[in-house]
C-alpha cells in the first residue's frame, strides 16, 4: 500500500502541483537525452546497487559472495531496465501514450497477464535461484523441476501481482518519459521489500 501511495503521489503531483513542473522537465530532458542508457543505469541502482547495499549492510549476503552478489545485482537489473523500457515503449507504440483510462487498462493487461506471466516470473525465479545455488548451474540443475513451474514461478509471479498491477496502472497514466523514473522508485522499494521478506536470499 506504501508503494502505491508514492507512486499515486508522484503522478497527482506530476498532474496538480504546477510547482513541480521544472522537476519533471529535467528528468524527461534526461530521459529523453540517454535514452536505454538511462534506464539502464538508473534500474541498475535503484533495483540493483541499492537493495544490494541494504543486504550486505544487513548481513544478509553470505561471507565471501559480496562481489558476486554484487556484480549480480547489478549487472541483471541493467538488463532488465532496457527490458522494461522496451516493454514501455513498444506499448506506446501500440496503444499511445495518453493517460486516458481504456489506454492504462490495455497496457496493464499486456504487461502483466502476458509479459510477466510469459517472461519476467519465470526468468526472474530462475535467475534468483541460480545466485543462490552459487552461480553453480550443475547445483541449480535440479531445481528446473515441477516444483519450480508448479509453485516457485505462480508465487514469484503473485507477489508480482500483488504490487504492480496497481502499480503499473499509476505508472502508465504518466507519459512515456516518466515512466522508467518512477518504475525505478517502485522498484527499489519493492525489492527491499522482498529481501527483508527473504532473510536466507536476496
Amino acid at each position: 500500500i506504501a508503494l502505491w501511495v508514492v507512486g499515486l503521489l508522484v503522478v497527482l503531483t506530476y498532474y496538480f502541483v504546477p510547482q513541480a513542473a521544472g522537476l519533471f522537465e529535467e528528468v524527461i530532458e534526461l530521459k529523453e537525452r540517454y535514452g536505454y542508457f538511462y534506464s539502464a543505469v538508473s534500474t541498475a541502482i535503484f533495483g540493483g546497487l541499492l537493495p544490494f547495499t541494504y543486504l550486505l549492510w544487513s548481513g544478509r549476503v553470505p561471507q565471501g559472495a559480496a562481489l558476486s552478489w554484487g556484480l549480480f545485482f547489478v549487472i541483471y537489473w541493467t538488463i532488465r531496465g532496457v527490458e522494461v523500457d522496451a516493454v514501455y515503449r513498444l506499448q506506446a507504440w501500440l496503444f499511445g501514450d495518453d493517460a486516458e483510462w481504456r489506454t492504462v487498462v490495455k497496457k496493464v493487461v499486456v504487461d502483466q497477464f502476458l509479459y510477466c506471466p510469459i517472461w519476467a516470473a519465470p526468468f526472474t525465479a530462475v535467475c534468483y535461484g541460480w545466485k543462490d545455488a552459487g552461480f553453480s548451474m550443475s547445483a541449480y540443475r535440479p531445481n528446473l523441476n515441477r516444483y519450480l513451474f508448479l509453485f516457485q514461478i505462480p508465487s514469484v509471479l503473485l507477489s508480482i501481482w500483488i504490487v504492480w498491477i496497481p502499480a503499473t496502472a499509476i505508472i502508465y497514466s504518466l507519459p512515456l518519459e516518466l515512466q522508467i523514473p518512477l518504475f525505478n522508485l517502485v522498484l527499489c522499494f519493492f525489492v527491499l521489500l522482498i529481501s527483508v521478506l527473504a532473510p536466507d536470499s536476496g
